[in-house]
């Protein structure tokens, strides 16, 4: 792992000068959930401060709140209504609740419930982070279970797509239908390291607008309003991973792609509706993983975002959001 450590240390995302931040991890949430309700651990909290915090429909503003579940007390931010299907979301490498376009999260939970999270390991959420995207999937499930809910929708972006497609072949009563985004099947196609090489030998601003947008006027611009979005929180920001985070979770994504799956086993188990989306110019992830896994899935839906690298969805983020409504409603 020597050499892998020293790829990817690199990866911790620093603040820029313009978006000073702060990230109180040590602070303890106030805040639990039993049975569905938000519960104030002080026995004072009203009616309505209940109801603020559950109907909350703004990634910057929403408070992090915390549950426990098999010794891990992970992360996490509900925001949207109270009443209809969750649609969790399941993060990419080295990426927290903070990692989430704004634009996308808000937009999405103004007709519906959804949730952020940190899995083990990750930003505010403790426990260790595992090497194997089985392992990753179980968290989650656990993080699930803890808040109490028997049906979601899962929406996976690169590691997250991994993670969400392992639970939806396990959990299948669990997953009522899937979002794919800018990820790959068992066996698939991967330039994890080479990839982040040739994004920080750019010495961007920030390293995520050579790695998740194309080189084009029009996708640069997209990218810093992204980061604009991004950084707008300023208080009780999450934490940036390090490479505690980082080495397991590359082994993670790397060992997925290394096994080969030829007949698609994996995929072919995975029943729920599902949409899969990607840039037509990712070069970690590249399309023809979203091809594949639209020909081996028994209902899936493919839709390829132009002139766009891995972070397709945040440079198209209005497009995306419609597509995922119209997927979700169907």
């Amino acid at each position: 792992m020597a050499a892998l450590s020293c790829t990817i240390r690199l990866f911790t995302l620093p603040s820029a000068s313009e978006h000073p931040i702060k990230t109180p991890c040590d602070r303890l949430s106030r805040y639990r959930q039993t049975d569905g309700f938000l519960e104030h651990l002080e026995n004072d909290m009203t009616e309505i401060n209940a109801a603020a915090i559950r109907d909350s429909v703004a990634l910057e503003s929403a408070p992090t709140q915390y549950v426990e579940g098999d010794g891990i007390r992970f992360a996490y931010r509900r925001l949207g209504p109270s009443t209809g299907t969750p649609l969790v979301f399941l993060q990419h490498f080295s990426g927290n609740i903070d990692a989430w376009d704004p634009a996308v999260v808000n937009a999405l939970a103004s007709d519906r419930p959804v949730i952020v999270f940190d899995n083990a390991g990750v930003g505010c959420s403790t426990g260790q982070t595992p090497d194997n995207v089985a392992a990753m999937a179980r968290d989650a499930v656990t993080l699930i279970d803890a808040l109490g809910l028997s049906e979601v929708d899962l929406l996976g972006f690169s590691l997250g797509g991994c993670v969400a497609q392992q639970i939806a072949a396990d959990q299948k009563p669990l997953v009522r239908k899937l979002v794919l985004a800018g990820t790959a099947p068992h066996g698939g196609e991967e330039h994890l390291l080479s990839v982040l090489q040739e994004a920080f030998s750019k010495q961007a601003p920030d390293v995520r607008l050579p790695l998740f947008f194309t080189k084009s006027t029009a996708s640069q611009a997209a990218g810093k309003a992204f980061l604009d979005r991004v950084y707008a929180r300023k208080e009780d920001r999450d934490v940036e991973s390090d490479n505690s985070v980082t080495d397991p979770q590359a082994m993670a994504l790397i060992s997925w792609c290394a096994t080969p799956d030829p007949e698609h086993v994996l995929l072919r188990a995975i029943r729920q509706p599902t949409l899969v989306v990607c840039g037509s110019n990712d070069t970690m992830l590249p399309a023809d993983n979203a091809y594949t896994m639209f020909k081996a899935m028994s209902n899936a839906h493919l839709i390829l975002y132009p002139d766009s690298g891995h972070g397709a969805f945040f440079q198209h983020h209005q497009a995306f959001v419609s597509h995922v409504r119209t997927f979700l409603d169907g």
